[in-house]
């Protein structure tokens, strides 16, 4: 059996508080190959600190440690910061939660690309913009020369997370983390920015990383789910065997999402007692 595309195993992250240190990761562990996995929880659960610590981006005084954090065959803790930079958007992109704080306000968006391609690729002016231009129509971006010139302000919160896509795929990576992409959308964008990444994922032979708290979108976009709570995995499980998930945190979730035709007073709330402590 080939090697995965990424390892891991007892990933912690840590940070200092005034009675200790308190891991918001607490040995997690799982292996991406070219498919896609849905990492799912509340707030807090440790999902996004998750994708941060695949990219090494927690900073002191937070602290990560695992038993293997291994990509492509790299050690990617042990790698100097110099060898990981042409990792990190190259080969492993993340897309962050909300493109107004992750476009640069002061440079056009086409310049932007071009920044990001030209850090790991060394290319002529003509074929970077041939590239930028291609990426912006990858992501059904229409006029690609005239948004090329507009500023993140110009844009809509959609156009935006598009862009977000475009330039974090440019580089052609191996891997995308997705961040909570739609977050910032409204229901009837989220589904198209959702379908324009599975079809970029598909397309390219990616693994994915999906990362959010929607139970049902992770289910229809991903292959497997892992579910977390307090920094740990409860469940793993497919996707499509979620309605079936055993663990009683899972269960409590899936209980209080809304139905369609809604014939409850009142939602269910987390009775926590029945796996808190065990």
């Amino acid at each position: 059996m080939s090697e995965p595309l990424l390892s891991v195993r007892d990933l912690k992250v840590s940070f200092p508080t005034h009675t200790g240190r308190v891991n918001v990761v607490d040995g997690l562990g799982f292996d991406l190959g070219r498919e896609r996995l849905g990492i799912v929880g509340e707030s807090g659960s440790g999902k996004s600190m998750t994708g941060r610590a695949i990219l090494r981006l927690i900073r002191p005084p937070g602290r990560v440690t695992a038993e293997r954090l291994r990509f492509d065959g790299t050690d990617l803790l042990t790698l100097p910061e110099s060898k990981m930079r042409p990792i990190r958007g190259a080969r492993i992109s993340m897309v962050m939660q909300d493109p107004r704080y992750s476009l640069n306000p002061v440079m056009t968006i086409g310049r932007q690309i071009a920044e990001a391609l030209r850090m790991h690729e060394n290319l002529g002016r003509a074929a970077t913009r041939a590239r930028v231009r291609d990426m912006l129509e990858a992501v059904q971006i229409n006029d690609p020369d005239r948004v090329s010139q507009m500023y993140a302000h110009e844009v809509s919160g959609g156009m935006g997370q598009r862009i977000m896509i475009a330039m974090m795929l440019v580089p052609r990576p191996q891997i995308l983390i997705a961040d909570e992409p739609t977050s910032a959308l409204d229901v009837s964008v989220q589904a198209q920015v959702l379908d324009l990444i599975d079809d970029l994922v598909r397309d390219h032979g990616m693994g994915l990383i999906l990362i959010s708290h929607d139970l049902n979108l992770v289910a229809r976009y991903c292959d497997r789910i892992m579910v977390m709570n307090a920094g740990r995995v409860v469940e793993r499980c497919d996707a499509a065997d979620l309605a079936q998930a055993t663990h009683p945190y899972t269960r409590g979730l899936l209980a209080a999402v809304p139905r369609m035709h809604e014939t409850r007073e009142t939602l269910p709330v987390l009775d926590r007692s029945q796996w808190e402590g065990t």
